[in-house]
């Protein structure tokens, strides 16, 4: 676990998920992830924004409402300047979906679809610095485009953030890092030792500047996927069923990992994941 105070240019920092019905998601995602719920918006400001906290610190958000047609989870990158990025992104070929804009004093964001069709959103930050904790169980662990188009993705995320896409393979298929450098020597300010346990851990090279995964998507559309740490893969895949949810993939070993994909009763797609590392 690595308790956060923002994030360098180009990092993924925050999650949300649409609801049509955001206070029974939060129930749903409360009881399966200890999480309670803080709104950050006015009566009558627009959608509710509820956001999610674990031990006193923010780790996602729910929003939504009757205007919401579907649920999905959504990830922001931070940016030092969304106006700037945004016109990057659009040379680049991505499209402007909600050009920037200014959520009160908590920061800047504007939504945008890569050349493959997965949605992401960018964050500026005001007062609001992102997820204050990720990795531990219950809170945020990655984010992971998954498509068909993995040139096209390498070439406009590496044009737009710099992104590097490291080849790795934990032996059930190919896919990559995407890694920021030097994302290492900014954690280890923080967390002192994490690149030297990284490799005792026997992480691939590049590790520790990784900030997500590129995954091709097996004939499925191009998104934006959400992984969330979980004390237990296999109890909690059984909690999110008993809970309404939907166990889409049962838990599996994926390298030193235990995984699972899951649906809220809504619909929105997720993963869950807890580190498994060989003794």
């Amino acid at each position: 676990m690595i308790d956060r105070d923002g994030y360098p240019h180009g990092v993924p920092c925050w999650v949300d998920t649409t609801q049509p019905d955001p206070e029974a998601a939060a129930r749903f995602y409360g009881a399966l992830f200890g999480w309670e719920f803080e709104p950050r918006t006015s009566p009558g400001a627009g959608p509710p924004y509820l956001v999610a906290r674990l031990d006193g610190r923010d780790v996602a958000a729910l929003t939504g409402g009757a205007a919401a047609s579907s649920a999905d989870w959504r990830t922001y990158v931070w940016v030092d300047d969304a106006d700037a990025t945004a016109a990057k992104i659009a040379e680049a070929g991505g499209t402007v979906d909600v050009a920037p804009t200014d959520v009160g004093d908590h920061g800047r964001t504007a939504a945008f679809t890569d050349p493959t069709g997965a949605g992401f959103r960018v964050w500026q930050a005001g007062t609001h610095r992102g997820a204050a904790i990720v990795n531990a169980a219950g809170s945020w662990n990655w984010s992971d485009l998954n498509t068909d188009e993995l040139e096209s993705a390498r070439d406009f995320y590496a044009a737009v953030f710099g992104w590097r896409a490291t080849a790795v393979d934990f032996g059930f298929g190919e896919s990559w890092m995407w890694r920021v450098p030097g994302y290492a020597e900014f954690l280890e300010r923080r967390d002192p030792g994490l690149r030297r346990r990284h490799a005792d851990a026997g992480a691939p090279e590049g590790f520790s500047d990784a900030i997500g995964w590129l995954l091709p998507a097996g004939g499925g559309p191009s998104r934006w996927a959400v992984t969330f740490s979980a004390g237990d893969t296999d109890a909690t895949a059984e909690h999110a069923a008993r809970l309404g949810g939907e166990v889409v993939t049962a838990p599996y070993d994926a390298g030193p990992t235990r995984a699972a994909v899951l649906k809220d009763p809504q619909g929105a797609v997720f993963a869950i994941s807890t580190y498994t590392p060989a003794s």
